[in-house]
Parts: structure tokens; C-alpha cells; sequence
């Protein structure tokens, strides 16, 4: 019986021992998956970016993953390019508002920091027309005028500021993606 017992025990420690060590790594490895599936690619541009124009830096991470999942060569099939998507009219809008801007070309959109910079404006410039963070995005996603027009139909806002109802459903499902990305940057980076 004392043979048995034994044997238990050196069974029993190793596995405790296996299951201490996973439990004590597992917050460092999901951490580190996080950061895989999450990363914070061009960090220190987003930052200063969204520093200057008064915009979250996790929002900007987040339109990027949503957007590009941070690759600057992404195309869409609407046109836009770039880490944020933007394409060459919204270029051309920002260029009307910003002397700073008016150098880039729709080539530009390629470049990583230029397309932040142009992407980081776009969303400044909807926050002077929206104030609600959701809207910013549904008009960053369908365009400033179609957001207009929702606000007005109670169908889709009840106070012309906020909607209840986004009657597409892609951009829908697009501020659902972003507004969720933006807390995952927020826990993992501590970004404001």
C-alpha cells in the first residue's frame, strides 16, 4: 500500500509543478498573443499625430487594424489606400483645409507616416462636425454627407447628434470592429 502511494506522489508533483508553471505564464502569454493579433506598429507617428490634433491614439490603432490591418500597400476596391484607407478625394478634401497637406500626392498614400498624417486630419476634421466618437467613424466609413443625412431622419437619431441605427450594415459592423479594437489597444498599451 506504501508502494502505491509513492507512486502518486511522483505523479501528482510533476503535474502540480506543470500546472503552477502554465499558471503563472499564461497572463505573459496571452499578453504576447494579444500584442501579435494587436500590434502598435508605427507607435511613435500615431502618437504624435493624434497628440497634435486632440484624437485618441487607440482610436487611431484601431482604424488602422480595422482599416488595413497595418499593411500600407492596402488597396480597396472603393480606392482608398494605405494604412487608413484613404483615398485620393478625401485626400483632395483635406488639402483644401490644410496648406500642410497640399504637397502629397494620391502616391503618398503609401507611405506609412504620410497616410497617418492624412488619416489623423480625416478624423479631426469629422470630429468638428460630429461629436459623438461613433459618428466620427460611421462618416469616416460612408462619408460626411450620408452621416448628415441619417442625423436628421429620427428613423436613425432621435437628438440629430448620435445615431441609434446605422441603416448600412457595413458600416455598422465597422464601428462595432473599431469601437472594440480601440479597448483592446487601451488594455494592452495602456493608450489612452
Amino acid at each position: 500500500m506504501a508502494v502505491k502511494k509513492r507512486h502518486w506522489i511522483w505523479v501528482l508533483v510533476p503535474l502540480l509543478l506543470v500546472a503552477t508553471v502554465l499558471a503563472v505564464a499564461a497572463p505573459t502569454v496571452k499578453k504576447a498573443a494579444e500584442k501579435v493579433l494587436y500590434p502598435a506598429t508605427y507607435r511613435e507617428t500615431v502618437e504624435a499625430e493624434a497628440t497634435q490634433h486632440g484624437i485618441s491614439p487607440s482610436l487611431v490603432m484601431a482604424v488602422i487594424h480595422t482599416e488595413s490591418h497595418f499593411d500600407p500597400e492596402a488597396v480597396s476596391s472603393a480606392g482608398a489606400r494605405g494604412l487608413m484607407q484613404v483615398t485620393p478625394l478625401t485626400l483632395e478634401w483635406t488639402q483644401m483645409r490644410s496648406e500642410a497637406l497640399r504637397e502629397l500626392t494620391k502616391e503618398d498614400l503609401f507611405e506609412a507616416e504620410k497616410n497617418i498624417r492624412v488619416g489623423v486630419y480625416v478624423l479631426a476634421l469629422l470630429g468638428e462636425s460630429f461629436s459623438d466618437t461613433e459618428t466620427v467613424l460611421a462618416a469616416y466609413n460612408a462619408g460626411i454627407g450620408t452621416v448628415s443625412e441619417w442625423l436628421e431622419d429620427d428613423a436613425y437619431s432621435a437628438d440629430g447628434e448620435t445615431l441609434h441605427t446605422i441603416p448600412y450594415p457595413e458600416t455598422a459592423e465597422y464601428v462595432k470592429k473599431v469601437t472594440a479594437a480601440q479597448k483592446k489597444y487601451q488594455a494592452i498599451y495602456n493608450f489612452t
